[in-house]
């Protein structure tokens, strides 16, 4: 489970998510949809119908004369099929 980095909360996001059973998530730019529909499958015990994917670009990062990015990451929007659901990932407060 450690492909998948983190879930987009976004306008957009959470949209996809009430209109049409869409979750996005960030995961490692290595990772590809074989391997994440199997573990989303696996570890939220979900039906997948569809995957798409893209790849986004690092950003422009900057330490006094030297021009530097970060890394580049890929975006997976995940469509689970009619009646299944993701629970939501709550974190714990200390």
């Amino acid at each position: 489970m450690d492909r998948i980095k983190y879930a987009v909360l976004t306008d957009k996001s959470i949209q996809l998510l009430l209109g049409k059973n869409q979750y996005t998530s960030n995961v490692e730019s290595g990772s590809t949809r074989t391997e994440i529909k199997h573990w989303v499958e696996l570890f939220f015990g979900v039906k997948v119908k569809a995957m798409n994917s893209h790849r986004l670009p690092g950003k422009g990062r900057r330490m006094g004369p030297i021009m530097g990015h970060t890394m580049h990451y890929k975006r997976m929007i995940i469509t689970l099929q009619p009646g299944y659901s993701i629970p939501p990932v709550l974190k714990k407060e200390k």
